[in-house]
C-alpha cells in the first residue's frame, strides 16, 4: 500500500501513513500516538482490549522515532488537532529514535550540532518553506522575463573579487580557489551571447567574521543582462524582482510570518529611493548626530546601514534605499565608471542592512584591462579579460544573498537560523 499524506486523507478510506512520533500517552484503557509528516499532525488512537500484541509493539516506540501505520481516518468531535483521528489496524516502527540531546530552549550553537533534529521542529520547517517559497518567485520572475539559468564552475583558477579573502585549495598539481561568485562566469555568459542569466547556488568567503549576517559559504541569488544603458536599469530589474517576489508568496504566508516570527511582508509599491554615499552621511549626521570620520565615509559602516535605512522610512517611506557613488577603492575592478571615475553601482539597503552590491559592468576590453592593473590583478584575470576581446554587450547585474533576505524578512536575530547549514570560521561540521 502506498503511503498517503496526513492532508490528504479521505474518511473512512484504508490508508497508510507515515511519519515521525512527536507524542505518546497510555492511559488505563486507550493508546494515544500523534504522528507528523510534513503536511501536518494527527492523533492515532489505539485501543487496548484485544489488541496486546499491536499495543505492546506501539509502547516499544519513542519520540522521534519513524513508524507506519495503516488505518482509517474518521472524523471525531473530541478530538483537537482539526476533529480528526486515525483508527490503525497496523503497525510499524521503521527506525527507533534515541533521546533527543537538545533540550527545549537550547542555544543555537547546540542545536546547530545537531542540526537535523532541530530542523524538526515547525517553525524551523516553516523558515524552509517560505525561503523556497521565495526564490521560486524570484526564478519564476526572471523565467517570465527571458533569463534562462545556468551554473558555473565553483572551483576556479584565480581569486573572483577583489578586496575578498578566498579559500585556497590544492588542485592536483596546482593552486585553485573556492568561488566568491559567479561573477566571472556570468559576465561570459553576456560574451557569448546569452543575453539575460541567472545562478541560484554557493558561494564561499574566507573572513573571519563572528557578525549575526556573516559566514563563509552561503547561497546567493545572482543575474546578469545584456543591452543596458545604465546602471538604473539594474536598480529597476531588483525593484521590480523584489516585488514580483514578496507579492507573490504574501497571500500564503503573509499572516504566518506575523503570527509566528511577528514579522511582515511589505510589498513595494513605489522605486526605491537613490541617495549617494556623501549625502547620506550628511543627511544621517544632520538627523541622527552619527558621525565618522573622513577615511570611514568611502563606505557604509553597519551604523550608517540602519540609520540609512531609518532615514528612507521616515523621508519616503520606504523600507529599502539604493546607495550610489562609492569611491573606485572600495569597488571591483570590473564596475564600469563615469568620466569622473565613479564606479556605476550601488548597494541596496532593506531592513538596515545591505542585501545587494549591484553596477553597470565595464565591458570594453583596454578599460577594463586597465582598471584590473590598477588593483594589481592583470595576471590573476588574464584568462577573465579574455572574455570581452572579441566583442560583449554593455551589461549589468548584481547578486542577493538569499540566507540574509529570508533572515530579514523573518526578524530572525542570525544566518544560523536561515542557512540548512550554517558555515563560518569555528563550525566546519556537521
Amino acid at each position: 500500500m502506498n503511503r498517503i499524506l496526513i492532508k490528504e486523507l479521505k474518511e473512512n478510506e484504508l490508508s497508510k501513513i507515515s511519519g515521525f512520533v512527536t507524542k505518546i500517552r497510555d492511559t488505563k484503557y486507550m493508546v494515544f500516538l500523534i504522528l507528523k509528516d510534513r503536511t501536518g499532525e494527527i492523533q492515532v488512537s489505539f485501543e487496548k482490549s484485544g489488541h496486546e500484541e499491536l499495543i505492546q509493539e506501539v509502547l516499544k516506540s519513542t519520540i522521534g522515532s519513524v513508524v507506519s501505520i495503516t488505518g482509517k481516518m474518521v472524523l471525531s468531535e473530541y478530538v483537537k488537532n482539526g476533529g480528526k483521528e486515525f483508527i490503525p489496524e497496523t503497525f510499524k516502527i521503521e527506525s527507533l529514535a534515541a533521546a533527543s540531546p537538545i533540550e527545549d530552549g537550547a542555544e543555537i550553537d547546540t542545536r546547530l550540532d545537531y542540526r537535523w533534529l532541530d530542523l524538526r521542529s515547525d517553525k524551523n520547517t516553516l523558515i524552509f518553506r517560505i525561503q523556497s517559497a521565495l526564490v521560486k518567485a524570484m526564478r519564476e520572475y526572471l523565467y517570465n522575463n527571458g533569463f534562462i539559468e545556468i551554473h558555473t564552475p565553483k572551483l576556479i583558477g584565480a581569486a573572483s573579487e577583489s578586496g575578498a579573502d578566498v579559500f585556497e585549495i590544492k588542485y592536483f598539481d596546482r593552486n585553485a580557489y573556492l568561488a566568491q561568485s559567479p561573477q566571472f562566469y556570468k559576465q561570459m555568459a553576456m560574451a557569448a551571447g546569452f543575453d539575460r542569466i541567472f545562478e541560484v547556488g554557493p558561494v564561499f568567503r574566507a573572513e573571519k567574521s563572528f557578525t549575526n549576517r556573516h559566514s563563509t559559504e552561503f547561497t546567493c541569488f545572482d543575474l546578469e543582462f545584456s543591452y543596458i544603458d545604465s546602471y538604473e536599469d539594474v536598480m529597476e530589474m531588483e525593484e521590480n524582482l523584489i516585488k514580483y517576489a514578496f507579492k507573490s508568496i504574501e497571500p500564503e504566508f503573509g499572516e504566518i510570518i506575523k503570527n509566528v516570527f511577528g514579522s511582515s511582508i511589505t510589498v513595494p509599491d513605489k522605486p526605491f529611493p537613490r541617495v549617494k554615499l556623501k549625502d547620506l552621511y550628511e543627511e544621517i549626521e544632520k538627523r541622527y548626530g552619527y558621525k565618522v570620520s573622513e577615511e570611514e565615509k568611502v563606505d557604509l559602516t553597519s551604523e550608517a546601514e540602519k540609520l540609512g535605512c531609518k532615514y528612507a522610512m521616515e523621508e519616503f517611506g520606504s523600507e529599502f534605499i539604493f546607495v550610489t557613488d562609492y569611491e573606485p577603492d572600495k569597488r571591483a575592478f570590473y564596475h564600469m565608471r563615469d568620466e569622473n571615475g565613479k564606479p556605476l553601482g550601488y548597494d541596496l539597503l532593506w531592513r538596515g542592512v545591505e542585501i545587494t552590491t549591484g553596477a553597470q559592468r565595464e565591458h570594453r576590453y583596454e578599460i577594463l584591462k586597465r582598471q584590473a592593473e590598477e588593483k594589481g590583478l592583470g595576471e590573476d584575470v588574464k584568462f577573465y579579460l579574455e572574455f570581452f576581446k572579441y566583442g560583449c554587450p554593455p551589461h549589468g547585474g548584481f547578486g542577493l544573498g538569499v540566507d540574509r533576505i529570508t533572515m530579514l524578512l523573518l526578524g530572525l536575530p542570525s544566518l544560523k537560523e536561515t542557512e540548512f547549514l550554517f558555515r563560518g570560521p569555528n563550525r566546519l561540521e556537521p
